[in-house]
């Protein structure tokens, strides 16, 4: 077979861990010879990178392998599901799905190549020669994922991630440096540092945690603007991680901190290692920074047992900690995790009313941090130019999951260049900016 006689296209599920993977695999394929296209209608082989960290993820999965299985009527020759759904389910989907043509398990990415070969019977395949950052970037390029480490060793009770990816495992410093400096050259500006748990990096491999070590190589780099950190556990965020942030130019300051919850009955419960008391001492430091560093944070509602008190020192806490951004997720009853067989499970519906309470009054908040930067003008990278609308980004957002600033037109900008942008409104969430100049 000749590889370049066959396309391929991958639809990526998930988080941004799953991105990186999904990054890579493309590279190894088109790496190998294949033709990378954007439309999987248009694909010989189409790929589906899963999710299935809660019962939505894992129907959205299904539902997207399914859309892809009516494709084989027409130019699509093999069908590969990897990730995440694969390594929770893989016989079951296999039994279920029989059009599926490979399953690939999570440890078996750098393997796809001869995978892909062996659909078509060919048992030799051509070796590739990989080049750091050996990944097809699927974000703009001006910013880029960095997956630091993989599983987790945190086993809360609701969560399946230790079982599906394993235990914690951190990468080399020397290779991360690698890849970043390689993404660097090739036009990256923005490093955001994601794992399970970034806090918890180095532990495995050095016998210390090692997440500032290796920040203070990265922000090192040319051509790099940005550093930010995704997922720290709050009972790790210590001391010189949170000074470093402040004193360091290139650090966002940006914290995503995962509470989950703050009633102790609840976080007990989890397996969670933190406490209201200690949640309260740790949000307090970082606000009492010289520079200011913006919290994002998600919580859990409905979790079995949580009682009217619980979620009432819950919607306090956000009340009176005022967090810059703030995802609410309904409890996902997940088989196999000690959650599941929990006493005093609670209703979908008081979940659904619990979340809409909490949005609403996070709605509240950003308009009173809105309303507070009208008037201020902050350094902003541009993300997006779509029919003359501008859509940048300050360093206390992160791209998908936070706001944005949108700005009215201004000759010459660049799609991920930096601008000095006055804040001169707001919507609801988003800002709106005038720019300045060119950073």
């Amino acid at each position: 077979m000749n590889p370049n006689e066959k396309s391929f296209a991958l639809i990526s599920l998930g988080c941004d861990k799953n991105t990186v993977d999904s990054e890579k695999i493309l590279y190894l394929l088109k790496n190998a010879g294949f033709k990378l296209v954007n439309d999987v209608k248009e694909a010989n082989i189409a790929i589906i990178n899963t999710c299935a960290f809660i019962l939505s993820a894992q129907k959205e999965s299904i539902e997207r392998i399914l859309e892809v299985e009516q494709l084989k009527q027409g130019k699509c020759e093999k069908i590969i599901v990897c990730g995440c759904l694969v390594q929770r389910n893989g016989d079951e989907i296999r039994e279920s799905i029989p059009s599926i043509d490979l399953l690939v398990n999570i440890d078996d990415y750098d393997k796809i190549v001869e995978l892909v070969y062996s659909l078509y019977d060919v048992s030799e395949f051509n070796v590739c020669q990989l080049v750091s950052p050996a990944r097809i970037l699927s974000t703009p390029n001006h910013y880029a994922y960095v997956k630091i480490a993989d599983g987790c060793d945190n086993f809360c009770t609701y969560c399946t991630i230790p079982k599906i990816r394993g235990r914690f495992r951190s990468r080399k410093i020397e290779d991360i440096v690698e890849e970043c400096q390689a993404l660097a050259t090739n036009g990256v500006k923005e490093l955001i540092i994601v794992a399970q748990d970034v806090t918890r990096y180095g532990i495995d491999i050095y016998n210390e945690y090692k997440l500032v070590d290796l920040l203070q190589q990265l922000v090192k780099i040319d051509g790099i603007v940005w550093v930010r950190l995704h997922y720290c556990y709050p009972e790790l965020i210590y001391d010189k991680l949170i000074k470093f942030i402040n004193d360091e130019p290139k650090m966002c300051k940006y914290l995503d901190i995962p509470l989950q919850h703050v009633s102790n009955n609840i976080l007990k419960k989890m397996n969670r290692k933190s406490s209201y008391e200690s949640i309260c001492e740790l949000i307090t430091k970082i606000k009492n920074q010289p520079n200011k560093i913006a919290i994002r944070s998600s919580f859990i509602v409905g979790f079995p047992s949580e009682t009217h008190n619980d979620f009432a020192q819950l919607k306090n806490f956000i009340l009176t900690q005022q967090l810059d951004n703030v995802g609410v997720f309904e409890y996902s009853r997940e088989n196999g995790t000690p959650a599941y067989s929990m006493p005093k499970q609670i209703c979908n519906i008081t979940k659904k009313l619990r979340r809409k309470k909490l949005y609403n009054l996070q709605k509240n908040i950003v308009k009173i941090n809105n309303e507070q930067l009208v008037g201020k003008t902050l350094l902003c990278v541009c993300d997006e130019i779509n029919d003359g609308s501008i859509i940048m980004r300050n360093q206390y957002n992160s791209p998908e999951v936070d706001s944005v600033v949108y700005c009215e037109n201004f000759d010459g900008v660049e799609q991920g260049a930096f601008y000095e942008v006055e804040i001169i409104g707001f919507y609801e969430y988003d800002l709106l900016g005038k720019v300045i100049k060119r950073r």
